[in-house]
C-alpha cells in the first residue's frame, strides 16, 4: 500500500468511528446497504472471492442463486462494519441481554471454567464477532484474543484501542513464542481466549478439508487445549432480524499433540455445519481454499477485521 493509501485507509476508518456513531443508526445503516449493493453490481476482486467462496458452501446454487447469496453476503458484512463502528456507543448491557436471549450451549464454557483448565473458544468469521465478544465479557469477565498486526500501524492501533474499549486484552499475531506463553498463562490461570480460526494467514497451517476441498486453518486453537487441558468449543454466529445467534458446540477432544490434526478437523466440520445454516453471515472476502492460491497470479491482499 503506497503512503497515500494508508493515509486514506487511517481516515476512512477514524471518520467511520466518529461519525457513524454520531449520526442516526437508521440513516447510516441504509447508507451500508447501499454501499453493499454496490459493491455487489460492481463485482470487484473481494465480491468476487466472495461468490467463489459461497459457490463451495452452497454447490446447488445457481448462477442467479449466488448473485442474491453474494450480495445478501454483503450486505451482512456491510451490517457487521454498521455495528462495529457504532459498538462504543451501544448499550452493551442491552447487547448483552440480546445475544443471551439466543445464546446456546452455554453449559459448555461453564463446565469448562468450573475444571479450571480455561476455554479455548475458537470461532469463523461469521455474524458479529465484536457483539458476541461483549457478551462474553458481561458473562466470564474479560477474555484474550489475538489480532493481526495491520498495516499501516496506526490503523491497526486503532482497532486494539476500539477492542480494548470493549473489554478484551489484545496479543498481536506475531507468531512469537512470547505470544503463545502468555496465551498458555491465561489458560492456566483459568481464563477465556478467543480465537478466529477458519483463515491460516502463516500457510503453515493444519490441512484440512473443508466443504470437500482442501485448505489450511490454524493449529493454535487446538496446541493450545492439547498444552494445558483447556476445553477446546467451537463457537457458531450469525446475525438475527435484530440481534446475534450465538452456539457453543460441545468440546472437541484433543488430549495429546498428536491429535492436533484431528482436532483442528473436527473444527473445520463444525464450522461447515453452522457456515451452511448461515451462508451469507460468513464473511470470507480472502481466498481461502488451497485451489485458489494455486491460480496463475494469485496473490492475497490483508483487510481489518
Amino acid at each position: 500500500m503506497s503512503g497515500f493509501g494508508r493515509r486514506v485507509s487511517e481516515l476512512g476508518y477514524a471518520a467511520g468511528w466518529k461519525l457513524v456513531r454520531r449520526l442516526p443508526a437508521g440513516m447510516t445503516g441504509a447508507a451500508f446497504s447501499l454501499a453493499a449493493d454496490f459493491a455487489a453490481r460492481r463485482a470487484g476482486p473481494g465480491a468476487q472471492q466472495l461468490r467463489r467462496n459461497l459457490a463451495r458452501v452452497v454447490p446447488q446454487a445457481d448462477e442467479d442463486e449466488l448473485d442474491e447469496l453474494t450480495r445478501r453476503a454483503l450486505r451482512s458484512y456491510a451490517r457487521y462494519w454498521h455495528e462495529m463502528f457504532r459498538l462504543q456507543a451501544m448499550d452493551h448491557a442491552a447487547i448483552q441481554q440480546r445475544v443471551a436471549e439466543q445464546a446456546s450451549g452455554v453449559e459448555y464454557l461453564d463446565a469448562a471454567l468450573a475444571e479450571g483448565n480455561g476455554a479455548v473458544l475458537a470461532l469463523p468469521h461469521s455474524g458479529n464477532w465484536d457483539a458476541a465478544g461483549i457478551w462474553l465479557v458481561g458473562y466470564a469477565g474479560s477474555f484474550t484474543t489475538v489480532v493481526e498486526r495491520l498495516k499501516p500501524e496506526s490503523v491497526y492501533q486503532r482497532f486494539v484501542s476500539f477492542r480494548e474499549s470493549l473489554g478484551y486484552e489484545i496479543v498481536p499475531a506475531t507468531g512469537s513464542t512470547g505470544s503463545f506463553r502468555l496465551l498458555l498463562e491465561r489458560l492456566r490461570a483459568n481464563k477465556v481466549l478467543c480465537l478466529l480460526g477458519d483463515r491460516d494467514l502463516t500457510g503453515t497451517g493444519v490441512p484440512v478439508t473443508f466443504f470437500g476441498e482442501p485448505t489450511r486453518m490454524p493449529g493454535g486453537p487446538a496446541r493450545l487445549a492439547a498444552s494445558t487441558g483447556a476445553a477446546l468449543l467451537p463457537v457458531g454466529l450469525w446475525f438475527t432480524e435484530d440481534g446475534w445467534g450465538l452456539r457453543i458446540h460441545p468440546p472437541i477432544r484433543v488430549a495429546a499433540r498428536a491429535e492436533v490434526p484431528a482436532a483442528i478437523q473436527a473444527l473445520a466440520d463444525v464450522f461447515a455445519g453452522d457456515i451452511a445454516a448461515h451462508p451469507t453471515d460468513w464473511h470470507m472476502v480472502q481466498k481461502l481454499w488451497t485451489a485458489d492460491f494455486e491460480e496463475p497470479g494469485a496473490g492475497e491482499t490483508r483487510e481489518a477485521a
